[in-house]
């Protein structure tokens, strides 16, 4: 264990100097950062296509996509009428220095709000700061009940924790109310929100949420 924490322990320091530059970059620009974590498949672009359009009229928004391979998460939100930046790296997770270069691209008219879609991963991206306002773990119900308990890093460092894909809980197994009530273990202090991406149920609730931290955070 000390020679893990003797080789980690310099590659989170250099991740967090970056991560207070981008910090400071962000706020100086007046852009709130949203970083959405979840594992894969759970719906993060998904929830991004329902989100994005129900957010014009408010905000001008883009998004940083981070992906092992391949632009398709970028293409759909390019047709959403979103600008979109795609990062594909060897990494489980996005990185500051990663987000500091993407973010780059928008400076010649630099969002309101950047969201930001992790890579795929229960564990890693939990683990590194990106320089961001608000972190959301996004949770497909049907993942299983314990896995709040099981992986408990992202669920507790989260602002808020999305639970997607309710609409299936009737083939799934899961009890709503257990899912829940570790949810709340583990991160008491979260908001909590059961949505459908694909339904569009619960949507608004979650959706007036991050409106109001864009505007905590943008000082409004």
């Amino acid at each position: 264990m000390s020679e893990r924490v003797a080789v980690e322990t310099p590659v989170l320091k250099k991740n967090d100097e970056y991560a207070a530059g981008n910090r400071e970059w962000f706020a100086s620009l007046g852009i709130a950062v949203i970083n959405i974590m979840s594992a894969p498949g759970a719906g993060k672009t998904t929830l991004l296509e329902k989100t994005l359009p129900m957010l014009a009229g408010r905000y001008s928004c883009a998004v940083i996509e981070g992906d092992l391979q391949t632009d398709l998460d970028a293409e759909r939100i390019r047709r959403v009428g979103v600008r979109a930046h795609q990062i594909n790296t060897t990494c489980c997770h996005l990185d500051a220095r990663m987000v500091q270069g993407a973010a780059a691209t928008f400076l010649e008219s630099p969002p309101e709000v950047l969201f930001i879609e992790n890579i795929g991963n229960l564990v890693c991206p939990a683990s590194y700061d990106l320089g961001e306002s608000v972190k959301v773990t996004l949770f497909s119900v049907v993942e299983g009940a314990d896995k709040p308990k099981k992986y408990p890093k992202m669920f507790r460092m989260s602002d808020c924790v999305v639970l997607n894909k309710t609409d299936l809980l009737p083939y799934s197994g899961v009890e709503l109310d257990e899912l829940l009530s570790n949810v709340r273990d583990v991160s008491p202090e979260a908001a909590v929100f059961t949505v459908s991406a694909r339904t569009g149920e619960g949507l608004a609730e979650w959706v007036e949420w991050l409106a109001a931290r864009v505007e905590k955070v943008r000082g409004r």
